[in-house]
Order: C-alpha cells, then structure tokens, then sequence
C-alpha cells in the first residue's frame, strides 16, 4: 500500500510539471513554479526510493521495485540537468517518457483491494 501511494505522489508530482512548464513560458513568475514543480518530482522520487526499501527490507518483499525506484531517480537527476542546461530538445520528450513510465509502474501495482480479494480465495469480495 505504502509503495502505492508513494508512486502515486510521484505520477502527481511529474503531473504538474507540464502545466508549470507553460506557465514558464507564459508568465514572469514560470521559471519560479518550474522549479518548485522540479523539487517536487526530486522528492517524490527519492520518496519512491526509500518506500521501496523499506517495503523490501522490513516488509520481506521484492527488491526488483528498489530497482524501478533507483532508475527513476536517475532519470529524474538526468531531467534536472538537461533542463538547466536547457537542451529543450531532451529535456522535454524525457519528462513524457518519465510520466508514462511512472503510470505504468502504478499500473503494475495492485491496489489493496484487490490483493487481499486474491489473497482470500475465490468466493470471497
């Protein structure tokens, strides 16, 4: 659940950047937002990274999402500086492969409800 939740703060977080990217362009306060919107996938990545830790280390789970979670924190790092450098030409189709990987992987998570449902068998809601 926790791993859920924390990938959806992420897929959120990568959410609003597009919508603050324009207003860099169309506002004088865009860059401001741009760069809130950035820490703010910074952070939600490294969330992701430590929830999948602690998923698998106290949890006994898989330690194939601390992998997922690491690469993604790459990524975003690799977005920062193509975006202060200003290479528009990477930085931009790097942040929609960031959100579309980011939706899949919530896509792979199974929700609550329906894992406890697999977990109690057939018959049961």
């Amino acid at each position: 659940m926790f791993l859920r939740v924390a990938i959806i703060v992420q897929t959120l977080a990568l959410f609003t950047t597009p919508i603050t990217a324009g207003l860099l362009l169309s506002s004088p306060g865009g860059r401001t937002l741009h760069s809130v919107s950035a820490y703010g996938v910074f952070t939600a990545a490294l969330l992701h990274l430590v929830t999948a830790v602690l998923v698998w280390r106290p949890g006994g789970g898989s330690p194939r999402p601390i992998l997922y979670a690491a690469g993604f924190l790459g990524l975003t790092l690799a977005q920062v500086a193509l975006g202060i450098a200003q290479m528009k030409t990477l930085h931009i189709p790097l942040g929609v492969l960031m959100f579309g990987l980011s939706l899949l992987q919530l896509s792979r998570i199974p929700a609550v409800r329906r894992a406890h449902a697999a977990a109690a068998g057939p018959g049961h809601p």
